[in-house]
């Protein structure tokens, strides 16, 4: 594909995903990259003025309400960003003949089955922010099945604290440190999703359903001991080098039920790209030293 620039319009550059995609972008491309303070993306019947002065050949909606629980309570709220605010820039990106790209999640699925997931699965959300970000990748893709509906699973990077970040400053801080060994899925490393999105800005391969994450899946428990195992490797002075087990059973029902299995299966995407993602250790360990190593975070 050519490698030209494409003016590029992010939607959540605030968030740990958008702020790591502006990053890369702006190297290469021109970017306008809007924030929550920016544009009120509850505020749907405004989008098409807030958006008129920007031109862009590709629109990426990062953002949304992601907090589960929030959303059980808030449902209203979660339709209006992660259903109907993904509808209409969808149909703003047909009007202006530009690409939408649009991040949902892994809980689209019920994760009912110990099974590598494939876009052809059928989803089963099992909560109101599942179901409000199923919806939104329905809206889009009927709008225009040239767009493209990436799902994504258990980010993590520098932007925003997530949960190796958790660990590493319990690790730090207690002498224990426990996370849960019965829900499995893929870490994402925010920086690697950056430089697999770019090439998607303008080929047209990328389309429809697409799963991204790093290779390899996990539990909470094993991804959070990998972080310490690195971190004490790396000469973090913790004061715990174990992640001990919690299980589901152990703790109140949440507001809204989270799905056990949600691991995916990258084939749709290795088979476009020709490339493997890197697994998801070797993605940790390289942002573990360079957060906390040689940047020197909390350390």
């Amino acid at each position: 594909m050519p490698d030209s620039e494409i003016p590029t319009l992010i939607i959540g550059a605030g968030g740990r995903m958008g702020a790591a995609l502006t990053r890369h972008l702006e190297k290469k491309h021109p970017v306008t990259a809007l924030r929550r303070a920016d544009l009120d993306v509850q505020k749907v019947d405004q989008l098409r003025e807030a958006l008129a002065p920007f031109d862009f050949k590709a629109l990426v909606y990062t953002a949304g309400l992601t907090n589960v629980d929030y959303c059980e309570d808030h449902p209203d709220e979660a339709a209006l960003c992660n259903t109907e605010a993904p509808r209409v820039l969808a149909e703003i990106c047909q009007e202006r003949e530009a690409k939408l790209i649009h991040i949902s999640t892994d809980y689209v699925f019920d994760g009912r089955r110990d099974m590598l997931l494939k876009e052809t699965d059928p989803p089963n959300p099992l909560s109101v922010y599942g179901r409000s970000k199923l919806a939104g990748e329905t809206a889009v893709l009927n709008i225009s099945p040239h767009f493209l509906v990436i799902r994504v699973s258990w980010l993590f990077g520098p932007d925003r604290p997530s949960f190796p970040d958790m660990i590493i400053r319990n690790a730090l801080d207690k002498d224990s440190v426990a996370a849960i060994a019965d829900k499995v899925s893929c870490p994402t490393y925010s920086e690697d999703l950056a430089a697999w999105i770019e090439p998607m800005l303008a080929d047209p391969r990328y389309h429809g359903l697409l799963h991204l994450a790093n290779s390899g899946s996990t539990t909470w428990q094993e991804y959070g001991q990998t972080a310490v195992d690195i971190a004490a490797a790396l000469g973090l002075p913790l004061k715990t080098q174990k992640v001990g087990a919690l299980y589901r059973s152990d703790f109140p029902v949440f507001k809204a039920e989270r799905p056990e299995f949600t691991a995916f299966d990258t084939s749709k995407y290795e088979q476009i790209s020709r490339e493997t993602p890197r697994s998801w250790q070797d993605a940790l360990h390289e942002y573990i030293e360079l957060h906390y190593v040689k940047n020197g975070a909390l350390v």
